[in-house]
């Protein structure tokens, strides 16, 4: 019956943490049942966080500070946890969770722990796909379990998951089982020149993502909601023979708590010539971005005789876009913002030699009202100001919002179960760098402003994402008194 119910070593896994986020919180507590060709075992422990519970911690679990201050710390137990963990398939409920708090334990001590995981939550949803909710209370009302010592202590929660691993076992067709086990864990074969850890590392987050080729050439680069679910998909049966595969030699990615930062992560992956160490082995959000383009330019009003406005071209380079009025249109070159120009001009009647389009003796026709195209502003049939106020409108749609702050800002953006937190620091439309915790943004706050040029890219997320009221906006204080 073993051998039925685990075809590979598993371990089922449940920890009590002292809060929910990777980056703060600590396990409080372990709990595991190996099964295997020679049964099931259980082993569980305590474990000193080294820094104090709450009291809503405490209620939850009813774990308190007396209980584990006085048992091994993560770093004394993690030669064991290790060796019972290794060489298994790690089952958890929701185990991103789990196992993003294991990782990211072992990281501390400097350990690159890698497993394949499976998450009881997908499979339930795989297999009971009539049913909405699969949360570990609503599974055991449904499948008429009960708990074998106190919910949220950790052997006990992991008895649950071994007894519903069981259940379904009898209420299913174990090549049912293993079918969808197969398509969650997702273990396609990879061609022979990608590192095989890929398939443990890829996480099931956020993020952005990059192929790149032998000689280091960026391949691909694109931003995804699931980041393991959208890079594995390349791996498919059917896509494993194109050009991009065969071509592939690297993959790297960035996590990130949500879309804001993984499109800004895809910006940095998109337009790095040569990859740097990837996020996952670097511990820090990168905050490199590319310079704009010295060429990078935008019409700005310039206020002639009265009520008379004509579009005159600014460079990036000589002032700041992110702090000047009456901008519209960001381009990547002169000629680029002409063609954008001409193109409006003769969607709206608007006079070619009054918008420096073309020039002209006085009093002659443009070119366009010799097309009929123009109200004939140029022979004084329109009114300049008139005209200005019909360019005005044409214009309204491309105008670049000047920065709405007194100071820079931090863009709080949480993942959905709340464990991640980024806090995107931002400055004139400038990333200045993306932190997971105060200790960290301050430190980087008291390296001062950015030294990056405005980026029209990264202007156009960020206030896409302010405009949406998508993410919580907080406040700074400004760099520089005025």
């Amino acid at each position: 019956m073993t051998a039925l119910l685990a075809p590979e070593p598993l371990v089922f896994v449940d920890l009590e943490t002292s809060g929910a986020n990777f980056a703060n919180d600590r396990i409080i507590e372990i709990g595991l049942i190996e099964v295997d060709e020679n049964g099931a075992r259980e082993w569980s422990t305590l474990v000193n966080p080294e820094t104090p519970l709450s009291s809503f911690i405490t209620g939850l679990t009813g774990i308190d500070d007396a209980m584990v201050c006085s048992a091994a710390t993560f770093r004394e137990l993690a030669p064991t946890l290790l060796d019972r963990l290794r060489g298994r398939l790690l089952i958890a409920h929701n185990a991103r969770f789990d196992y993003g708090f294991l990782k990211g334990e072992f990281s501390r001590i400097g350990v690159d722990f890698r497993a394949p995981k499976l998450c009881t939550v997908k499979l339930s949803r795989k297999l009971f796909p009539q049913h909405h909710r699969h949360n570990l209370d609503t599974l055991m009302a449904r499948h008429g379990l009960s708990v074998a010592g106190t919910r949220h202590r950790a052997l006990a929660d992991a008895r649950l998951l071994w007894d519903l691993w069981q259940c379904w076992h009898q209420e299913l067709p174990a090549a049912t089982i293993r079918s969808a086990v197969a398509v969650i864990v997702g273990r396609p074969e990879l061609p022979p020149q990608i590192d095989p850890t890929l398939l443990d590392d890829l996480p099931e987050a956020a993020g952005a993502y990059a192929f790149y080729g032998e000689d280091g050439r960026l391949l691909l680069s694109r931003h995804s909601s699931n980041l393991r679910q959208q890079v594995l998909a390349h791996f498919s049966v059917d896509k494993r023979e194109s050009t991009l595969i065969r071509d592939t030699w690297r993959i790297d990615w960035r996590e990130a708590a949500g879309e804001l930062g993984a499109r800004l992560h895809a910006i940095d992956l998109a337009r790095s010539g040569s990859p740097a160490a990837p996020e996952r082995a670097a511990g820090r959000a990168s905050s490199r971005l590319p310079v704009a383009a010295s060429q990078l330019c935008s019409w700005q009003l310039e206020k002639g005789t009265e009520g008379d406005f004509r579009p005159l071209l600014v460079l990036a380079d000589d002032i700041d876009f992110a702090l000047t009025d009456d901008l519209f249109g960001l381009y990547p070159s002169r000629r680029e913002a002409l063609r954008s120009l001409r193109t409006l001009a003769d969607a709206h009647r608007l006079c070619h030699k009054q918008l420096g389009l073309e020039e002209g003796s006085r009093g002659a026709a443009c070119t366009a009202y010799r097309q009929k195209n123009c109200r004939g502003v140029c022979i004084g049939k329109e009114a300049p100001a008139l005209h200005s106020a019909r360019l005005m409108t044409a214009l309204a749609r491309l105008k670049v919002r000047v920065w709405p702050f007194r100071g820079p800002v931090v863009l709080i953006e949480r993942d959905e179960f709340g464990m991640r937190e980024d806090l995107h620091l931002i400055d004139r439309w400038r990333l200045v760098g993306t932190e997971h915790c105060e200790e960290a943004l301050q430190a980087r706050l008291a390296d001062g402003p950015s030294g990056h040029s405005f980026d029209p890219d990264i202007y156009r997320i960020i206030n896409r994402f302010l405009q949406a009221g998508r993410v919580q906006v907080r406040p700074l204080p400004p760099f520089f008194s005025p």
